[in-house]
């Protein structure tokens, strides 16, 4: 995503002095806390390489509600948009390399380039349908079932989380997560 909004002003030289420093790449460890739950989303966080997490702390424990990889965007959307405190934090869970872009610049970058915007309100109904498929996943569906559904649809957390952060977005304990694995 990050790369074809990036080419897409390259090719507009006039502007493209104007906007190129926005662009902040840099590489974080893992575990590198990118917004805490109570700060106010100031930036965007587009990855090139890596995973990050959004997470929240339920009187202790740790609850894990969505995983995202290269090419996708991660912020605090309500907390971006509305200048309000974030319910969650972002965190890497392995070495990765992000470009953020703050909040100001991004918004300067949808009235130069409404084509932006529009993918960006892509994104935005995208985490929404996620959200609602986690969310009746959870009321309807048993842990196995769950399990099943993330190992056919995303493989890719199977393949590249820890397994107490699986356990976390499925809402089991690891314990739990472990005996379903053992039955496959």
């Amino acid at each position: 995503m990050i790369d074809k909004i990036i080419n897409r002003i390259k090719e507009d030289k006039e502007n493209w002095d104007e906007f190129e420093s926005i662009f902040v790449e840099r590489k974080i460890e893992s575990k590198t806390v990118l917004l805490n739950a109570g700060e106010i989303a100031n930036h965007i966080f587009f990855i090139k390489k890596g995973c990050l997490r959004e997470w929240f702390n339920n009187d202790g424990k740790d609850i894990t509600f969505q995983f995202f990889f290269e090419g996708q965007a991660v912020a605090s959307i309500d907390s971006f948009m509305n200048s309000k405190p974030s319910l969650f934090s972002i965190e890497s869970i392995e070495p990765s390399i992000i470009v953020s872009v703050r909040k100001e610049d991004f918004e300067r970058l949808f009235i130069v380039y409404p084509e932006i915007k529009d993918r960006f309100q892509g994104f935005i109904f995208q985490r929404f349908r996620n959200y609602a498929q986690l969310f009746l996943s959870r009321i309807t569906d048993c842990p196995t079932k769950r399990y099943e559904n993330l190992y056919r649809d995303q493989p890719e957390i199977i393949k590249r989380v820890q397994q107490h952060y699986i356990a976390s977005f499925l809402g089991i304990t690891p314990v739990s997560l472990s005996r379903i694995r053992n039955k496959k």
